[in-house]
């Protein structure tokens, strides 16, 4: 639980601090962390598929090279870039514990 709290004020400053800029470029930002999980997902599973795993073992290494560290890459990229460099991973953050719940599903 403390993780996820965590997690969600990392989100809240960095969409605060570059909420103009989120509204002009979300979009695209989110078709491109869609693509990013996504490929993600799939390079899991195909490399695990390769490897002659099991469905389950399959499906456990795709969830886990899908969903990756977003809020220590919004934490880092804030810290020592800009807050608008981490609105990427802001919203990763988000959007990989939806498609992960859904996939484990």
């Amino acid at each position: 639980m403390f993780l996820l709290s965590r997690l969600f004020a990392i989100v809240v400053a960095v969409v605060s601090a570059s909420q103009q800029k989120i509204a002009e470029t979300g979009l695209l930002i989110l078709h491109v962390v869609i693509l990013h999980n996504s490929l993600g997902y799939l390079l899991g599973y195909g490399v695990a598929r390769l490897m002659k795993l099991d469905y389950a073992d399959r499906k456990a290494i795709s969830i886990e090279v899908g969903m990756q560290k977003s809020g220590l890459g919004a934490t880092l990229a804030a810290a020592h870039f800009s807050p608008l460099a981490a609105v990427p991973s802001a919203i990763f953050s988000v959007w990989h514990n939806i498609s992960g719940s859904l996939l484990a599903t």
